[in-house]
């Protein structure tokens, strides 16, 4: 393999700290050297990065693959395409699919299908409960073996307290986190959009931003029983971010992370029934996104997930209430992001870290970072460059985007997997 010399870049490297003018060394797909004085080896490959921002490659620690079940929507590859073109060089796959990934030959599948794409690292969830049912639970231990970073019923919530605790204290028997969808399933059945003066107008039945909070604060009483750790996937409400706030500041093992739609939209977004923006957890109130705006800049929130939920067309050509929720999130997971930056809420290199470095860390990858040795998993990226985000022209199968017409600041130039160009150029 050639050598690459990355030269002027502005090297962004929050695992260790670094942010400053660069050249970065690649050679046999890892990183061999960086700095500000690095010569160019005989025979190395220039690219010329014309200052632009070379950080890891982005990680993304919860998306729908659709595959197996749901290649209609999505499959591996077509994830793997999109992944790129949005600086994605390793995903953590949720495990609600058909069938479920409650089986270790599946978990062992998935990571192959994974690395036959050559772009993606994939990174199974495994069930908490067999089917992601939500009756039995699945065997945790024999799925961790297998290479399962983590435990969750991907977007249905484990509703039982007493399979709930025992998820928990089974899990810290080998230090891995249950993954919860936080929405009282009770309060959430048949529900469409936060209940509140938006959805009565619009005659579509609520979901209390209370199931939220009311799931959160009984798992952090859960994980201080059990000892063992929780993390709130997409958290989308101040209530539930004081809870772990709170949880944190006690010293319980407890985490969460959030996506793009909870710090970017609101619920006026649903506007006219608009299914695109139909989402779950459901857009919320003005005031609840910007505490989680608060809670990106405080580190309350550990990390920033595209909650990519690919949808078939079929899914979303139906009256708002019985359209299915999610919408796609990987190209577009960057530059959302940095909106926030450019809207002064974020330095940059906070919202780097929470694409790169802090869901590595919750999930035990190797990757997220820009240090000598580690694989060249790389994203190089204008934060400056515009553009809209069209429906029906983003890569990868799924274009059901709540973003549909957005303007951004923010272009993915080039993705690099252990050395290898996947994206641009």
């Amino acid at each position: 393999m050639t050598d690459l010399l990355f030269a002027d870049a502005r090297l962004l490297d929050p695992a260790s700290g670094l942010d400053a003018p660069g050249a970065l060394l690649v050679r046999d797909g890892r990183i061999a050297d960086l700095g500000s004085n690095l010569g160019r080896p005989d025979g190395a490959v220039a690219i010329d990065c014309g200052g632009a921002v070379l950080c890891p490659g982005l990680v993304d620690m919860r998306a729908e693959l659709g595959e197996p079940g749901g290649e209609h929507r999505e499959t591996v590859a077509s994830a793997a395409a999109a992944a790129a073109a949005g600086g994605i060089t390793t995903l953590a796959a949720l495990p609600d699919s058909r069938p479920a990934i409650d089986d270790p030959a599946l978990v062992r599948l998935l990571r192959a299908r994974g690395e036959e794409t050559g772009s993606l690292t994939v990174l199974p969830y495994g069930a908490v409960t067999r089917g992601c049912r939500g009756e039995e639970l699945a065997e945790l231990g024999l799925l961790h073996e297998a290479g399962a970073v983590a435990f969750t019923d991907g977007a249905r919530a484990i509703g039982p307290a007493r399979l709930m605790r025992t998820a928990l204290s089974y899990a810290a028997g080998f230090g891995a986190r249950i993954v919860q969808h936080p929405e009282e399933p009770g309060l959430a059945a048949g529900g469409a959009a936060t209940e509140g003066e938006l959805a009565t107008r619009l005659g579509l039945p609520g979901i209390p931003a209370a199931a939220e909070a009311i799931l959160v604060a009984r798992d952090i009483a859960l994980a201080r029983l059990t000892g063992g750790a929780v993390h709130f996937a997409h958290v989308s409400t101040a209530a539930a971010l004081d809870l772990i706030r709170a949880a944190k500041a006690e010293g319980l093992a407890v985490t969460c992370d959030t996506a793009p739609p909870y710090f970017d939209l609101n619920e006026t977004a649903i506007g006219d029934w608009r299914t695109y923006a139909k989402l779950s957890p459901p857009l919320r109130a003005e005031a609840d996104r910007l505490a989680v705006v608060a809670a990106l800049a405080d580190g309350t929130i550990d990390a920033v997930a595209s909650d990519h939920a690919p949808r078939d067309p079929d899914d979303k050509r139906l009256p708002f209430a019985q359209a299915s929720a999610g919408g796609t999130g990987l190209a577009t997971l960057l530059a959302v992001t940095l909106a926030q930056v450019h809207g002064g809420a974020l330095p940059l290199a906070r919202a780097i870290e929470l694409l790169t470095a802090a869901p590595s860390r919750l999930l035990g990858a190797a990757a997220g970072t820009l240090a000598k040795g580690a694989a060249a998993d790389l994203c190089l990226f204008d934060p400056d460059r515009a553009w809209q985000v069209t429906a029906g022209r983003l890569p990868g199968k799924a274009q059901n985007t709540p973003f549909d017409g957005r303007a951004l600041e923010g272009r993915v130039i080039g993705t690099w997997k252990a050395g290898r160009r996947v994206f641009g150029g």
